[in-house]
């Protein structure tokens, strides 16, 4: 029943959209993925058995709604709205998972967002809006963002939002076929009471 309480919902700011993610985003979610082949696969998770494969789309999806169904998930889409197009379009997807309660409180939070509509500030709205509903919403005390320290798109993003840097995590995870080094990213309720989206927004505009 815990599970039912928080998932799923939709998250609004302007024209940018987190929504749950859904079999029948199947279409535009595989073009969005091929057309960004050489922009993303640097930073792609992979499998570390021999011979292992990531899921299918399908797949995936369904163990993304298993995790929302057992609170450990948020598995959201990024979509945008745009002047004469009829419905928000598929820009991007972001997940909070691991989620844990108790003492802990905590998640960790991963994105990616298509090359045409990075830098223009979608990116770290949509983790401010999560982060957000994660703190007001869900009252979860702290959100962790780990990030190769080759990319540099993905640190301006948490740069931009004011998280802090907690170091190096060796070989932390499995990525474009190799163990990689992260670097860790951190932010607690108690630094953005009044909201990040809040900070964020004032911040862009000053």
């Amino acid at each position: 029943m815990w599970g039912q309480t928080i998932w799923p919902v939709t998250l609004e700011c302007g024209d940018i959209i987190l929504r749950p993610i859904r079999r029948r985003d199947k279409t535009a979610w595989t073009e969005l993925r091929s057309r960004n082949f050489e922009w993303l696969a640097p930073w792609e998770a992979s499998s570390p058995s021999p011979g292992g494969q990531l899921p299918t789309f399908g797949g995936m999806v369904r163990g993304l709604n298993e995790q929302a169904r057992a609170a450990s998930a948020l598995p959201f889409i990024i979509a945008e709205r745009a002047p004469g197009r009829p419905a928000p379009k598929l820009v991007g997807q972001l997940t909070v998972s691991s989620i844990v309660w108790g003492s802990a409180m905590m998640a960790t939070l991963g994105y990616w967002v298509d090359k045409d509509h990075a830098g223009r500030g979608i990116t770290p709205t949509a983790v401010a809006m999560a982060t957000d509903h994660c703190f007001l919403g869900l009252g979860l005390h702290r959100m962790e963002i780990n990030i190769r320290p080759e990319n540099a798109p993905s640190l301006r993003v948490v740069e931009k939002l004011g998280f802090r840097d907690e170091g190096l995590r060796p070989r932390y995870l499995h990525i474009n076929g190799r163990w990689a080094d992260h670097r860790s990213f951190a932010l607690t309720s108690e630094e953005v009471p009044g909201g990040l989206l809040e900070r964020w927004l004032a911040n862009r505009s000053s």
